[in-house]
């Protein structure tokens, strides 16, 4: 097939990288002379009609859409990001940190019981799907949290945490992280109380009517970043980019799998 004369690019992914992806778009204009129609979608991947249609070429996305969106669409993962910090082991993986209000007396997961827990949205690994999971794994009932709430976001999951207006949250440790360096007064107001993970970091993904040497050159042209995208790598912390698998994301359908089988749909 030959390559559109503008590729559509969405974001699923925190708005407080939706600069960064720009970058990337940017840059793979400026290397490979593509033109870019990108957008910050206001939809759960599963249910967006670009998505189910098949319109996309490009996409930035959490591991369990991409998981589940086969085989309703195939997309195929790209590239993910390598973080700086030393928690990523120069790996790309990503963790869930359980974040309270730092006055609060919630020292621990088990803590949370009976409590407030608010979440970006079901469709999400880090917010919802390995909290789901560590309910499991730790034999606590569906209903452990008094009531949940959900947000739309993880930075409003945040800020209700913050304004006690939710007693928990389970944050994507890559968004918490520049929350931070955005907000450095916030870390007066969270505490994390635990960590889950790792897990295979979101993607960039291709669509597979994209011609495959397209592909295979975007892959190439962000495994060897010019000055200017590191420039813009520095700031969110990431490290290099690493060629990434749609198989290196089976544990997240795994993990979702083994929780709706024990009949942990909807936790409450």
């Amino acid at each position: 097939m030959s390559q559109p004369t503008k590729l559509r690019v969405i974001s699923y992914l925190a708005p407080n990288w939706f600069w960064f992806y720009e970058a990337i778009l940017t840059y793979l204009g400026r290397v490979l002379g593509i033109e870019t129609q990108f957008h910050q979608s206001k939809y759960d991947p599963l249910a967006d009609p670009i998505l189910l249609t098949d319109q996309l070429d490009l996409a930035f996305i959490c591991g369990l859409p991409l998981v589940r969106s086969s085989p309703v669409v195939t997309l195929q993962p790209v590239v993910a990001p390598v973080m700086e910090a030393p928690r990523y082991q120069n790996r790309p993986i990503y963790f869930t940190d359980v974040i309270v209000h730092a006055e609060s007396h919630l020292f621990s997961f088990a803590d949370l019981a009976g409590k407030t827990f608010c979440y970006n949205d079901p469709g999400s690994n880090s917010g919802y799907n390995l909290i789901r999971h560590r309910l499991l794994q730790g034999g606590h009932p569906k209903n452990f949290f008094a009531q949940t709430i959900q947000s739309g976001f993880h930075q409003r999951s945040i800020r209700w945490v913050v304004e006690g207006l939710a007693d928990c949250a389970g944050i994507d440790s890559v968004v918490l992280e520049q929350e931070l360096r955005e907000s450095p007064d916030l870390s007066h107001y969270l505490r994390v109380v635990e960590v889950i993970g790792p897990c295979p970091m979101p993607p960039l993904v291709a669509n597979q009517h994209l011609d495959k040497l397209l592909t295979q050159q975007i892959q190439a042209a962000l495994l060897h970043p010019d000055a200017e995208l590191q420039t813009a790598m520095k700031q969110v912390g990431v490290r290099r980019f690493a060629a990434v698998d749609l198989s290196e994301y089976e544990a997240i359908a795994t993990i979702y799998n083994t929780a709706i089988k024990a009949g942990y749909e909807a936790i409450s």
